[in-house]
């Protein structure tokens, strides 16, 4: 651990499916708001994904990348298993690189997951495209930015529930 980190408390499961969920169902209102699914929106589930992913992932892993993927499938009538392939993939790189990217601070951790992001759009899109869809144009290059822009927030507000101490007084500087 590098000096000046915090430790951290144990992760409440409750928590981690808490804000999957809320996740899943902001992706569901996004889709159903004003925009529709504009291809420049982010996507909030894999942003979520990837960061319990790299945070626990003996929780949060493949198979549940698999079956958040299949949800979003159903819910926006796509191809079955465009989002399950894409957040299969997404979830793997991300626990490849999970032990490496937690020594790098919250800013440059952005830029790491930035191609992560990256290829899980350009699998969205080619297995639609390859599907017949039509292209949705250049502004899908910016849903991959806005993502990794969107990290750091993601980051803070996650890691909240688990840097607050259990029983603070003056004598324990945890």
């Amino acid at each position: 651990m590098r000096r000046g980190h915090q430790l951290l408390l144990p992760a409440n499961p409750l928590f981690i499916w808490g804000s999957l969920l809320g996740a899943l169902s902001l992706n569901m209102l996004q889709n159903m708001g004003l925009w529709g699914r504009a291809a420049w929106l982010p996507d909030i589930l894999a942003l979520v994904l990837v960061f319990w992913s790299i945070h626990q992932p003996r929780r949060v892993g493949i198979g549940v990348a698999f079956v958040f993927g299949l949800l979003v499938d159903v819910h926006q009538s796509a191809m079955l298993g465009q989002h399950a392939l894409s957040y299969t993939v997404l979830s793997f790189l991300a626990i490849a690189i999970h032990r490496r990217l937690l020594w790098f601070s919250v800013p440059l951790q952005a830029f790491q997951v930035l191609p992560l992001f990256v290829a899980s759009h350009a699998i969205e899109l080619s297995v639609r495209m390859m599907a017949g869809g039509a292209f949705p144009g250049l502004l899908i290059l910016l849903a991959p930015v806005i993502e990794s822009l969107l990290w750091p927030v993601v980051s803070v507000v996650l890691l909240l529930p688990q840097t607050r101490t259990p029983n603070p007084d003056a004598v324990r500087p945890l």
